[in-house]
């Protein structure tokens, strides 16, 4: 049963894994639900931006690793389990920081817009490689990643996603609806194999790399305790407000900042 204690996950029913959350606080070990149910088993046929995705906020930032430069890391983190996981468990979207760091594109955590030792998790490459794995694997999942980016070396996103083997599956632009109209519908995204939709912070990309300016596209309200006020949904300072009907995305936030 959902919510029992427990010792292994042969102790928890079907579809229950046996796990502590921390992030509230939880040490004991509980049946929890790890596979939501996929938003396509329930309604065929609608348009990408009808269906709920579920998205893991700073996707890569795990609890328990060390940077991959050897150091430790002094950051939040926001997740238990690694993409790989997240991915297998049902999440279908991914909001990445990417910096320059070392001469090539890294996953941080950081601040100031630099990525340091010690809020630097690892090199991007890595979980895009992942990202690829499942993809090539489910020929029928979508996957969006959202990128908060810090990346200023010329076409720095361009030559990772190329060179995780990711651009085959690039949703373009050119089919993104501008004035908040209706997205393709998800069997025609997968019957053309455009199965990873790319969001980016930094606008010029659109135009020099063909990667989707995010706030071109999604509303998002407030991530952490600003976003969790009962009967208020401020938006995100970078997000156009949320009322606007220009954009036909909205990504949800509702997480509290010291569950972080």
């Amino acid at each position: 049963m959902e919510g029992q204690t427990c010792v292994a996950d042969r102790n928890c029913d079907s579809g229950l894994h046996c796990e502590t959350c921390l992030a509230n606080g939880n040490v004991r070990p509980r049946c929890t639900r790890i596979l939501p149910i996929s938003p396509t088993s329930k309604v065929k046929g609608l348009p990408f931006n009808r269906y709920s995705w579920l998205t893991t906020h700073n996707s890569f930032a795990r609890l328990g690793v060390r940077s991959a430069t050897g150091s430790i890391l002094l950051t939040p983190m926001n997740q238990q389990d690694s993409i790989t996981d997240q991915l297998n468990n049902g999440v279908r979207g991914l909001m990445l920081d990417m910096y320059d760091f070392q001469n090539d594109i890294w996953l941080c955590h950081s601040f100031g817009g630099k990525c340091y030792n010690f809020t630097a998790f690892q090199p991007a490459i890595n979980v895009l490689k992942d990202v690829q794995v499942f993809l090539e694997a489910n020929p029928s999942e979508i996957i969006t990643i959202i990128i908060e980016d810090y990346v200023s070396s010329p076409n720095g996103l361009t030559n990772v996603f190329n060179a995780a083997g990711l651009k085959k599956y690039w949703f373009p632009v050119s089919r993104m609806p501008k004035n908040g109209g209706d997205w393709p519908t998800v069997d025609d995204m997968i019957q053309k194999n455009e199965r990873l939709v790319v969001f980016t912070s930094k606008s010029a990309k659109e135009a020099s790399e063909g990667i989707a300016y995010e706030w071109r596209y999604v509303v998002e309200n407030q991530y952490g305790d600003g976003g969790m006020i009962a009967g208020s949904c401020p938006n995100r300072a970078e997000s156009p407000a949320m009322n606007t009907t220009s954009r036909s995305l909205v990504l949800a936030n509702y997480f509290p900042i010291d569950q972080m």
